[in-house]
């Protein structure tokens, strides 16, 4: 087992390195995405620890940033005590923060416990409505949902909040679309899984406006999904607590994982998009990548999951 992790990492090590010789000055980037993490103490720290040691050139949230009730109270211990750097500006009392905000949260709903999800409103600056945005890093056009059900603008379909999507994804020129919320429109949690219906109401259209991939939390697991020519992620294992699945599980689930904490971490460039959900203990989980034709010749070559998209 552990020759064959040696053997994946080195892959990995080529696949980057030839990426950027033949693409010369194309931009790579690394983003750290977390869920379920803002409950301050060794667990959220560690997966913390994981995530900064990639360097990341942000990071994004799935929600639930500030367990039990999104006060103000607890807010900056269960989130600035570990990320003040990427946040600006910082307006707690851990550390310098960032020269330019590369923390982009999402609310979920302990956030929306205390009215309004005031705190979280008022510890962050956030472009738009600061509930729900859209913001591009490199090749990578990310569009931030609030998909709690007290959302002003709605969280179904037909919602003002679903126009402002489909029109921000038809008219993005960006290589890659990623969509991120809280609530899983697929998952086999036992809580919040597609077994209870809480979240049928997010099964929006994502990939017919253009959308690449999704990525939720809510259920505090690691799933990967594939559902209608999408990819969709549930990331909840950011430092709270673990979940178990339902069985049977979703027909849509291809990878489930609990019983450790981690992140993901996702490798962007013009061509590739990778997604990795590693543990706090740096054992990579899951692997899957997203490939533009051009660059996907060796892609099976990897010895991962992987898929094909349009130019």
């Amino acid at each position: 087992m552990q020759f064959w992790r040696i053997l994946l990492r080195l892959a990995f090590a080529v696949f980057w390195a030839g990426l950027a010789v033949s693409q010369l000055c194309a931009e790579h980037i690394v983003v750290g995405c977390i869920g379920d993490f803002g409950r301050s103490g060794r667990f959220e720290a560690n997966v913390a620890q994981l995530v900064k040691s990639w360097q990341p050139h942000l990071i994004i949230t799935v929600g639930d940033n500030n367990y039990p009730p999104g006060a103000m109270a607890t807010i900056d211990a269960n989130i600035g005590q570990f990320y003040h750097e990427f946040i600006a500006p910082y307006k707690g009392s851990y550390g310098t923060g960032g020269a330019s905000n590369r923390f982009f949260p999402s609310l979920g709903n302990h956030d929306w416990l205390t009215p309004g999800a005031k705190p979280y409103l008022d510890y962050f600056t956030l472009p738009g409505n600061e509930r729900y945005y859209d913001f591009t890093y490199g090749p990578v056009h990310f569009f931030c949902l609030d998909s709690d059900a007290k959302e002003l603008d709605g969280t179904t379909a037909d919602s003002r909040q679903a126009e402002w999507l489909r029109k921000g994804l038809a008219s993005s020129t960006s290589a890659w679309h990623l969509v991120y919320f809280h609530h899983a429109p697929y998952s086999s949690g036992i809580y919040h899984g597609s077994q209870t219906g809480e979240s049928d109401r997010l099964r929006w259209p994502f990939k017919a406006w253009g959308a690449h991939a999704v990525l939720s939390g809510h259920d505090h697991v690691y799933e990967r999904a594939r559902a209608d020519g999408l990819t969709y992620f549930v990331n909840g294992l950011g430092g709270d607590s673990f979940d178990k699945f339902h069985h049977p599980p979703i027909r849509e689930s291809l990878k489930r994982y609990t019983g450790a904490f981690g992140a993901m971490r996702i490798d962007a460039t013009e061509t590739n998009l990778a997604f990795r959900f590693i543990t706090a203990a740096k054992s990579t989980v899951d692997t899957h990548i997203l490939f533009k034709a051009s660059a996907a010749s060796d892609a099976s070559r990897l010895g991962v999951s992987f898929e094909v998209v349009d130019e």
